[in-house]
């Protein structure tokens, strides 16, 4: 993808982002009313299913929580500064602060409550909005794909995709099956992680001057 491309990318999702955050700020009814109905239907599901919940559990605490996901992104970048590629550990590293920058900020500016259930199957801390797993997820999978080599095999780029968006919207799904999110935060929270991974290549590709998948600019070809 173009660096224009994924700068556009990562406007339009900042652009729809401030868009929630604004409706969720306001209260506005018709979302609010959504996040109720999706958060009832699957607390439902949640009690009566103890299995799925305690994997759900496993999948958020362990898997796609953000602090392996930032484990992720901290070892990409030592990688990256292993062999070199300095410019790129140092991008991958801001994304990944001002992510949790913007997250925390977000949630005392906002100030939304999480659910409150009488029989809760799990809980949380700090502010509903936006959804800090899903916000790191969506950031770091998106950094990752963009280390992919330009001529990897068909097979690893396909794999590396899927893996992207299981763990995306696996772990927003986590986070509303458990009962600790609205919809709307899972929702902020994959849009805001979008648009700061996108605006972070397609700015780096800009200042480069070449695609994000062309070689490295810190080591031509010889």
């Amino acid at each position: 993808m173009r660096s224009e491309h994924l700068r556009w990318t990562g406007v339009c999702c900042a652009l729809l982002a401030v868009l929630l955050t604004g409706l969720v700020a306001a209260r506005w009814g018709p979302l609010l009313s959504y996040d109720d109905q999706v958060a009832r239907d699957l607390h439902a599901s949640a009690v009566t299913h103890p299995g799925v919940t305690h994997l759900m559990r496993v999948l958020t605490d362990w898997v796609w929580d953000p602090l392996t996901m930032r484990g992720l992104g901290a070892a990409a970048c030592v990688w990256l500064w292993l062999r070199g590629d300095r410019r790129r550990a140092r991008r991958i590293a801001a994304a990944v602060v001002m992510a949790l920058a913007v997250q925390h900020g977000l949630k005392a500016l906002v100030g939304r409550e999480r659910p409150v259930w009488p029989d809760p199957v799990d809980s949380a801390h700090f502010a509903a909005y936006p959804s800090g797993h899903a916000m790191t997820a969506a950031t770091v999978c998106a950094l990752m794909l963009w280390l992919l080599p330009r001529r990897a095999p068909a097979g690893l780029v396909g794999t590396a995709w899927a893996l992207a968006a299981v763990s995306v919207l696996g772990v927003g799904f986590t986070r509303l099956y458990l009962g600790v999110h609205w919809f709307s935060d899972v929702l902020g929270g994959w849009l805001l992680g979008m648009a700061l991974a996108a605006l972070a290549i397609g700015f780096r590709c800009a200042c480069s001057g070449r695609s994000p998948a062309s070689p490295r600019a810190d080591h031509p070809v010889r």
